[in-house]
């Protein structure tokens, strides 16, 4: 029986809802391959949402994210690192690390944990001194980082050759560096195992998500992200349109984090970023090692540091989202209130506006 006998006969409303369902269909689609149609949808259901949980979809969605299946560095993205400007920098930076872990007692095994470790070029040049300096025995290289993408990139820089295992496995990839030494990559720094580390976050932390408050007559309100009443949203062509907006009651961020004497026009508080802070210092604190964070940042003196960055220009971070890099400035009073609840901790390095900060025991 052909397709013409199958329908004939059927009433015109059969014909309307199979349109309708066809319409529906593609008008979805439409939807999951756009972040920014994905984000109103969001917000039209549930309301405005926390800059925390805009930088979060927008930097990391497992589709859609920024993050997540491009190379985003160099001239040819959005920003340039140190590591990806001179080898000098890395350099350096391994000098630093074989000159503490020295002063040590040259402790072993080692192994060394990058956060976020953009195209693999500042492990590179670490490896690289180290091997040099022969000092690679006993020693693994642990890479945290959640875009499969990226870590493909990695692997080439790395590795003459890499395994990818199930990405819901704490281990999602392993490999051998051209030193010889082991490599894996987890999504997650609560998976590595612990022992004597040497830690490396650059450029990490601020990329991670804030939650921001202003102060008003009526205390402080969390900013919020809601859609632009401008927009119609009745559009296949217009991209949605977003606007900031206060909560008009204190949110549960808002009374666990902002203290009682705080007085800055806007505080800007990173939840996530604390628990790292929390668990790099219990590592260090159980297993030993030190961490070096380099960092845009300040001593709790920020104000509106929220920004977008597109093609090397700073840019709206509400307009097409998904498209740009999004980044805030990193309270290192938080890192240093994290190392003192720890006993032992130590912490030294220039406080200031791109710093440098490092704790060990």
């Amino acid at each position: 029986m052909n397709l013409c006998a199958i329908l004939k006969g059927k009433p015109r409303h059969y014909f309307l809802n199979l349109h309708r369902n066809c319409y529906s269909v593609k008008k979805l689609i439409k939807d999951e391959d756009n972040l920014g149609r994905r984000l109103y949808q969001q917000i039209k259901v549930r309301g405005p949402i926390t800059v925390a949980d805009y930088m979060k979809e927008v930097l990391t969605n497992s589709t859609m994210g920024y993050y997540m299946h491009k190379d985003v560095f160099g001239v040819s993205g959005d920003f340039i690192t140190s590591p990806e400007i001179t080898q000098m920098f890395g350099e350096i930076v391994a000098v630093w690390l074989i000159n503490e872990w020295q002063k040590m007692g040259s402790p072993k095994p080692i192994q060394i944990v990058e956060l976020g470790p953009g195209r693999g070029t500042l492990a590179s040049d670490i490896l690289r001194v180290f091997n040099h300096f022969k000092v690679l025995e006993q020693t693994s290289l642990q890479l945290v980082e959640i875009s499969t993408a990226l870590s493909e990139i990695q692997a080439k820089k790395l590795c003459n050759q890499t395994n990818v295992i199930d990405e819901n496995q704490p281990i999602y990839r392993t490999g051998i560096t051209h030193e010889g030494i082991s490599v894996n990559w987890y999504k997650n720094l609560y998976d590595i195992p612990k022992c004597f580390t040497l830690l490396i976050a650059h450029e990490f932390f601020d990329a991670l998500p804030i939650h921001k408050f202003v102060r008003t007559n009526k205390g402080y309100r969390e900013v919020l992200i809601d859609i632009d009443p401008g927009f119609l949203g009745n559009s296949d062509i217009n991209e949605p349109k977003f606007r900031y907006v206060l909560s008009r009651h204190e949110t549960p961020m808002q009374k666990k984090f902002i203290r009682p004497n705080e007085t800055r026009k806007h505080v800007e508080i990173s939840p996530d970023s604390i628990m790292i802070y929390v668990e790099i210092c219990e590592r260090i604190k159980q297993s030993g090692g030190l961490a070096l964070i380099c960092d845009y940042g300040n001593f709790r003196s920020a104000t509106d540091s929220f920004r977008a960055f597109k093609n090397h220009k700073q840019v709206d971070p509400l307009v097409q989202p998904g498209s740009a890099d999004l980044t805030a400035d990193v309270d290192f009073s938080a890192i240093k209130e994290a190392m003192f609840s720890k006993a032992m901790l130590k912490t030294s390095g220039n406080m200031e506006y791109s710093c440098l900060s490092s704790m060990f025991i």
